[in-house]
């Protein structure tokens, strides 16, 4: 038996799949589970995870979440976590709650960074100060001024929750999980009810964390390249400590129904200026499902769920949608975050009158589906795009080694092989071979889990005019009950406790503290920015953008249109018009046919836009991108296919594309709420420049009213329609105004370029007339109101209009004011999830922005204190590296070769160069107080001229507006 530094090895594999060994060790004092995956990757990844089952909606698990990274024995000072971004170069840096789990991940490609995060994280989740306070701060408490003055509840997690309580897809979520699990912990909302948070108290605080932070609870991984043998002697520093603890956190297992239920619930509408379109409702059905156990069952219902929902041919969403019965599905097939799966799929925008629909139109879909079989076709497709999504291994910005960890504890959170999940040759071959000699394997997937699995809820989500109301009431008569309770001492004592808790937030940590915590320093970093290789040519007419980067045999074309071709009033078109290239089918082949050859012959084609500001430009620049994927022996059919839905899309298909504007404008209104801070900065970019006012066009508020007014339109004028969508087709599929950016290696690169010469050829060419596109002016400070709890506020300003010469000290003060005076005004003070500032310094935009904040006219008076701020800041040498460190830790953002070609083709069509980049970093780096203090001068001036932009509560904007604030309110949801 091999022991090394307290833990002894179990085993020692090779996983093949993922170019990793896997060395299990068990610590054998307390008995934590290390799996470490050792491999070549830079990108190092730490993360360690506690199974917290809730026994309540109380939200204990993620307030604890939050109060661990609020000082601990080492590291005493109130936010390690916020000075931990402020200075470090991590690629990724947070912790989440799952329903079952609490999981604290880091990354880092700088080894030293790397264990100084490790270390910090260590001593947060051991030995944490968690008081009262802490609780109080990050869960809830009462807040009282003074004796005549309202009792209300504050905290973080109580405001972010009741965000979420705002969103009906949240709501659908935590309802559908309920339901189908109502015997066991999965049936409380880990991250808490805003009506229960408030039961929680401090004693059960302290004893969650005292039963389930303990390392006999504990999963732990490391991934990357990093030394092994390191890594054991790291944890038992820590873990060498503790004794093992006999603890049962096991998650048991739900009882299968005998029957399948149905519930119905409101969710929450604004009907103040009820001009648009009366609210509709949601329908969804769930089913649950075995135990994550048997790999190859997993790989196969992967497939079947792709298959049945995932691409716009897919039957089970076809027939959804085909119905006319709603706008947009919902629910996304297998769920495997929970000890035993998932399978959800309904729709939403459904009338009331039609809710009963639903079900049987699912049912009787999946019987179908059951008796004749699925397309050949699509099976092949969905096989082709699983098994390419798992040999190229492209987690985005999601470092791969946290993917791989969150995989892993699909099994091992329930005590069971953590390799599993990473072993997919064996179950993907398993499954084809069932598919070859079984044509009926899938269908017999559908009758055993979903046609004859009676452990199926129904969930309806009916719109209430009344609710927000309602809740509203019911809060102040829970606080009016307490009030009533509580003598002259007990609420004198409240107000002792708010002004101590407000003392404990605004005071500074102390220089002792704050140096104890480990750091960079300015040499640990690199003085030269990094290069991505860039070749510029033109080919057949079109630009031409390369990069030289090894890709794995993979080719990573971008094919852009110039959406300047277009008139203005055709512009928010332009992303309807990319998914109908996808999505409408050819003059060959219907868009069933289309989706599965896509499917079946590349990696993915998408077609997303970028609209952006330009440097030293008013004009801005947008595109439509054709995004597609390919392996080099695939990339014949990619070119094909690309040349067939530009030459040959079939356009006049009104039902489809009626389908295609209702799907977009339900993902509009469902993102409001869960992302109403990229609303907020999306509208107020579009007042100072013509890129960001495109994007606002095709993506932003206006966008959203665009697809309500098309919606119409199409009924009533669909010729009409069609003559736009056919004209927005000629002004832009033309090779001279066209680019092709291409992410391959060299050896690769003289295979693939004559073939894309050849495509290119048999593109038209046409003048490259660009339009000279002359917004109009936006309303000055709006108010756009959403059945919200909460709200987002922005203000912001062209600082460049003000005088202000772009220096890279920008991003540090950034920097500096979202983890200082933002972090601390809008979030620990405020109460709200965020508080930041954006600034893009190809167009001088300086945005404030909050989110699910429970102010308003606060958070605007924080934002006009922040001149002063920067102007009065004594600001220590150490702080001021700190926040150094931390802007080159963004601007150095660790990415994959498909991104790194994507970034820098962002720059090229943003007139942003290398010299550039160097300069800035040079001025980043070299950044002094008095930057600081000189900026300050900058932002008082957008106290007066700054423009302001507020979505969410009605009653709170128009409360506002009452109160002195120049607005103009406008409802959108």
């Amino acid at each position: 038996m091999t022991i090394s530094h307290g833990f002894e090895l179990l085993r020692d594999e090779t996983i093949e799949e993922v170019n990793t060994r896997a060395r299990i060790w068990r610590h054998i004092q307390t008995g934590a589970e290390l799996l470490s995956l050792e491999n070549n990757d830079e990108n190092k990844v730490f993360g360690i995870a506690f199974r917290t089952p809730p026994e309540d909606s109380t939200g204990i698990a993620h307030i604890m979440e939050h109060s661990v990274l609020g000082g601990s024995r080492k590291y005493q000072v109130k936010e390690p976590f916020v000075e931990l971004v402020k200075g470090s170069l991590n690629t990724f840096l947070n912790a989440f709650t799952s329903p079952d789990k609490t999981t604290y991940p880091v990354a880092s490609t700088n080894l030293q960074d790397f264990y100084n995060l490790i270390d910090v994280y260590l001593d947060a989740v051991f030995y944490p100060l968690i008081t009262p306070h802490h609780l109080q701060q990050e869960g809830w408490h009462y807040e009282l001024d003074s004796l005549d003055a309202p009792l209300i509840y504050k905290g973080v997690v109580f405001n972010e929750m009741k965000g979420n309580y705002s969103s009906p897809d949240y709501l659908l979520g935590q309802h559908s999980q309920t339901s189908i699990f109502p015997d066991t912990i999965y049936r409380e909302d880990a991250g808490g009810d805003p009506k229960v948070i408030p039961q929680l108290t401090y004693a059960q605080f302290k004893r969650f964390h005292e039963t389930f932070y303990h390392p006999s609870n504990a999963y732990i991984c490391f991934y990357g390249d990093d030394d092994p043998e390191e890594r054991l002697r790291l944890l038992d520093v820590y873990l060498r400590d503790f004794d093992q603890l006999d603890v049962d956190t096991a998650v048991t297992l739900q009882p299968p129904f005998s029957e399948p239920i149905r519930q119905t619930f409101p969710y929450s509408v604004d009907t103040q200026q009820a001009d648009g379109p009366p609210p509709k409702a949601m329908v969804q059905l769930n089913w649950m499902l075995m135990e994550y156990a048997d790999t190859t069952e997993v790989m196969a219902l992967s497939i079947l769920s792709h298959a049945l929902l995932s691409t716009p041919a897919s039957p089970l969403r076809k027939a959804l949608l085909d119905s006319g019965l709603g706008e947009d599905v919902t629910g996304g097939g297998l769920s495997t975050y929970t000890r035993q799966m998932t399978f959800e799929a309904g729709l939403k925008g459904v009338e009331l009158q039609n809710t009963a629909k639903i079900e049987p139109l699912i049912l009787e879909t999946l019987q179908q589906l059951a008796n004749e079989g699925l397309d050949q076709e699509m099976i092949e497709a969905s096989l082709n795009t699983l098994e390419f999504a798992l040999r190229e291994n492209n987690t985005g910005r999601f470092p791969r080694g946290l993917a791989l960890m969150m995989n892993a504890l699909n099994t091992w959170l329930h005590d069971r092989d953590p390799l599993l999940p990473l072993r997919y040759e064996g179950p993907l071959t398993a499954v084809k071979q069932n598919l070859a000699t079984d044509k009926t394997y899938l269908q017999k997937l559908i009758r055993q889990h979903l046609l004859d699995n009676p452990h199926r809820s129904t969930i309806v989500l009916e719109p209430d005019a009344d609710l927000a109301q309602r809740e509203a009431a019911a809060e102040e008569a829970r606080l009016a009950e307490v009030r009533t309770g509580l003598d002259t001492e007990q609420l004198q004592a409240i107000i002792d406790n708010t002004a101590e808790l407000r003392r404990i937030q605004e005071a500074p940590d102390s220089p002792q503290d704050l140096a104890a915590l480990p750091m960079l320093t300015l040499a640990d970093l690199d003085r030269e920015s990094k290069t991505i290789p860039l070749a510029v040519s033109d080919l057949n007419g079109s630009q031409l953008l390369y990069h030289d980067l090894f890709t794995n045999g993979i080719v990573y074309l971008d094919v852009g249109f110039n959406l300047k071709s277009l008139p203005q009033e055709l512009l928010p078109f332009a992303s309807l018009f990319g998914r109908a290239l996808l999505e409408m089918g050819t003059e060959t082949e219907d868009f069933v046919k289309l989706s599965h050859r896509i499917g079946r012959k590349t990696g993915g084609i998408a077609a997303p836009t970028f609209t952006a500001a330009v440097k030293d430009n008013d004009t801005g620049t947008a595109w439509l991108l054709l995004r597609s994927k390919a392996t080099m022996q695939q990339t014949q059919d990619l070119l094909e296919i690309l040349r067939d839905i530009l030459l040959t899309v079939k356009l006049d298909n009104q039902e489809r594309f009626r389908q295609i504007v209702l799907k977009a404008k339900a993902g509009k209104e469902a993102a409001l709420i869960p992302s109403g801070h990229i609303v907020v900065n999306t509208r107020l970019s579009a007042h100072f420049n013509q890129g960001d006012w495109a994007t606002e066009q095709i993506g932003g508020i206006d966008y959203l009213f665009f697809l309500r007014e098309l919606a119409v339109e199409i009924e009533n004028d669909w010729p009409g329609v069609l003559t736009k969508l056919e004209t927005v087709r000629q002004h832009l599929i033309n090779r001279n105004t066209m680019l092709c950016n291409v992410t391959l290696d060299s050896e690769n690169w003289g295979s693939f370029e004559p073939r894309l010469a050849n495509f290119l050829s048999t593109l038209p060419a046409a003048s490259d007339n660009l339009q000279n596109w002359l917004p109009a002016p936006l309303a000055l400070n709006e108010g756009l109101t959403i059945p919200a709890q909460v709200n987002y506020v922005g203000k912001g300003a062209n600082l460049y209009q003000l005088g202000y010469q772009l220096n890279g000290s920008v991003s540090v003060i950034r920097n500096l004011l979202g983890t200082t005076w933002l972090w601390e005004k809008i979030r620990v003070q405020g109460g709200a999830y965020g508080g930041f500032a954006t600034f893009d310094s190809r167009s001088g935009v300086f945005n404030y922005l909050s989110y699910r904040d429970p102010n308003l006219v606060k958070s605007l008076s924080n934002y006009d204190g922040t001149a002063e701020f920067l102007r009065k800041l004594e600001l220590s040498d150490d702080e001021l590296t700190k926040n150094i460190i931390g802007a080159i830790g963004t601007i150095d953002a660790y990415q994959l070769p498909d991104a790194k070609g994507f970034t820098s083709m962002q720059r090229y069509l943003t007139g942003l160069n290398d010299a550039d980049r160097q300069q800035y970093r040079t001025e980043v780096l070299s950044t002094t107080a008095a930057d600081l203090r000189a900026f300050g001068d900058v932002l008082a001036q957008v106290v007066d001229v700054g423009e302001v932009v507020v979505l969410g509560s009605g009653e709170a904007i128009r409360q506002a507006k009452t109160d002195g604030l120049a607005i103009a309110i406008q409802k959108v949801l």
